[in-house]
């Protein structure tokens, strides 16, 4: 039956939207990422200004205060990213698993009824079918080229900066 090479084109859809989805998610994370490190830079020019002012205990206290929040914060956005990843998985594998099981239905269905409509709008459907695919599979080349673009995979040596409370709390978190 046509069904299965309609179903394998629609499994191959949403495997698509489930890889544009990811994309968006790492968007996210990557925005996340820079959020850290402007908050990072704007935290230490202020500590730096106003260090001289404070006694010992309360640049202590204040240094504290930073790894804690931005701690909660790296952890916050990699769970966040982690789940809404983990929900994109489950998703796609479940409706993939219900496209295979239509597909399955409607092919015993034929060869109990006889009846053959089944196949034939499988077949009218086909290039529509994968027309769509096409264009969702653009859509995921570009939400990963936006993703790349976000994330500035073109990263020099002199944009490095040290290691930070915050940068130190995504790290643990990753490893």
């Amino acid at each position: 039956m046509q069904a299965t090479n309609l179903s394998s084109i629609t499994n191959d859809l949403i495997a698509s939207y489930g890889n544009t989805a990811k994309n968006v998610i790492n968007a996210y994370r990557a925005g996340g990422d820079r959020m850290v490190d402007f908050l990072e830079q704007r935290w230490d020019s202020a500590f730096k200004e106003s260090s001289p002012q404070l006694t010992a205990e309360v640049r202590q206290n204040a240094l504290n205060a930073q790894k804690v929040l931005g701690s909660y914060y790296a952890k916050g956005v990699a769970m966040t990213t982690e789940g809404a990843e983990s929900v994109v998985d489950k998703f796609v594998k479940f409706v993939a698993e219900g496209v295979e099981q239509v597909a399955a239905n409607a092919s015993r269905f034929e060869e109990k009824t006889g009846v053959t409509a089944l196949n034939q709008l499988a077949l009218a459907a086909v290039p529509a079918a994968t027309a769509a695919a096409k264009l969702v599979t653009q859509l995921e080349q570009k939400s990963g080229e936006l993703v790349s673009k976000i994330a500035g995979d073109s990263v020099t040596a002199a944009t490095i900066k040290r290691a930070t409370p915050f940068k130190q709390a995504r790290a643990r978190k990753t490893a």
